[in-house]
C-alpha cells in the first residue's frame, strides 16, 4: 500500500517513517505543504494519507476538506499538537478517519494506523 505523509516538519516525517517501516510500509510518497500533498494525493490515490493539521500554503483541514469535494476515498489520519475537542470534531466533520495528537508514541501511531486500515478495508 503507498502512503502519502504530509508535514512541514522533515525531522517528524522522518519519524513517521520510521514507523511506517517497522509495519512494512514501504512505498511512502512525501509533501512539505498541504499544497504539495493535494497535487499528489490527486495523482497517486494513495491507500492512506497521514497529514499534520498545521502546515503552508494549505492547512491539513482545508486539505480534507478538498480531497474530499474531489472525491478523494483514502483513509486520511490527521495529527496536531493540540487537542482541543472543538478541532477534533472539525477535522472529523470535514473527513479524516482518525486523529493523533502530538507528541505520539510509536505504538499509539502504529494502533491509529492499524484501526484505521482495517475500519477502511471493512467498509
Amino acid at each position: 500500500m503507498n502512503v502519502l505523509l504530509a508535514d512541514d516538519s522533515r525531522t517528524m516525517r522522518n519519524i513517521i517513517k520510521g514507523i511506517l517501516a517497522k509495519l512494512d510500509f514501504t512505498d511512502i510518497e512525501e509533501a512539505a505543504d498541504g499544497l504539495d500533498a493535494f497535487s499528489k494525493a490527486l495523482a497517486r490515490d494513495p491507500g492512506l494519507i497521514l497529514i499534520d493539521r498545521d502546515m503552508p500554503k494549505m492547512d491539513g483541514l482545508a486539505f480534507v476538506r478538498q480531497y474530499r469535494a474531489r472525491n478523494g476515498a483514502s483513509p486520511i489520519i490527521m495529527f496536531a499538537a493540540e487537542s482541543d475537542k472543538h478541532k477534533v470534531i472539525e477535522a472529523i466533520k470535514a473527513g479524516v478517519n482518525n486523529f493523533v495528537v502530538k507528541p505520539f508514541t510509536p505504538e499509539g501511531l502504529s494502533q491509529r494506523i492499524k484501526e484505521t486500515i482495517a475500519r477502511a478495508s471493512a467498509a
